[in-house]
C-alpha cells in the first residue's frame, strides 16, 4: 500500500539518477490525478485495489538530459509520472490509460502514448501526443 494514497508512496517519487534529492512533493497535483485513474479502473474492474507501476516521476535536469530528453519536459518540474497500470497480471492497454486521461482532461494536461506506459502531467495547457490513431 502506499503511504501517500492507495497506489502511491513518497520513494516512488524521487528522481531515479540516485544522485540528488529532486522529488514531486507531496501535495503536487499530480499525485491525486494518477489516483483517480487507478481510481477508476479499479472500479470498472470491480477489484479494490490495482497495481501502479511508476515508471518515471521527477527528473533532475541532468538525467533527464541523460536519457535523452530535453529541457522542456515536465519531469525536472516534478509534475509529470509514466505509469503503466495493472489488474492482477494483467496491464491495462496504455491506449486505454491515455483515453481515460484525455476523456477526463479535455482541456488541459499533458497526455502522451508509448507502447508501454502512459505519460501524465498537470501542465495547464492542453498537450497530446504518440500513435493514438
Amino acid at each position: 500500500m502506499g503511504d501517500l494514497t492507495l497506489n502511491i508512496s513518497k520513494s516512488e517519487l524521487f528522481c531515479n539518477c540516485n544522485n540528488c534529492d529532486v522529488r514531486i512533493q507531496d501535495h503536487e497535483a499530480i499525485i491525486q490525478i494518477v489516483q483517480g485513474a487507478c481510481d477508476y479502473f479499479a472500479s470498472e474492474h470491480n477489484v479494490k485495489k490495482v497495481r501502479l507501476q511508476i515508471t518515471s516521476s521527477a527528473r533532475c535536469y541532468d538525467y533527464n538530459r541523460q536519457i535523452g530528453s530535453n529541457d522542456n519536459s515536465q519531469h525536472p518540474r516534478c509534475n509529470a509520472m509514466d505509469i503503466k497500470i495493472f489488474v492482477g497480471s494483467e496491464q491495462i492497454p496504455p491506449k486505454k490509460v491515455y483515453e481515460y486521461f484525455s476523456d477526463i482532461y479535455p482541456f488541459g494536461m499533458g497526455v502522451g502514448l508509448y507502447d508501454t506506459f502512459c505519460h501524465i502531467d498537470s501542465r495547464e495547457k492542453r498537450a497530446r501526443w504518440g500513435n493514438v490513431g
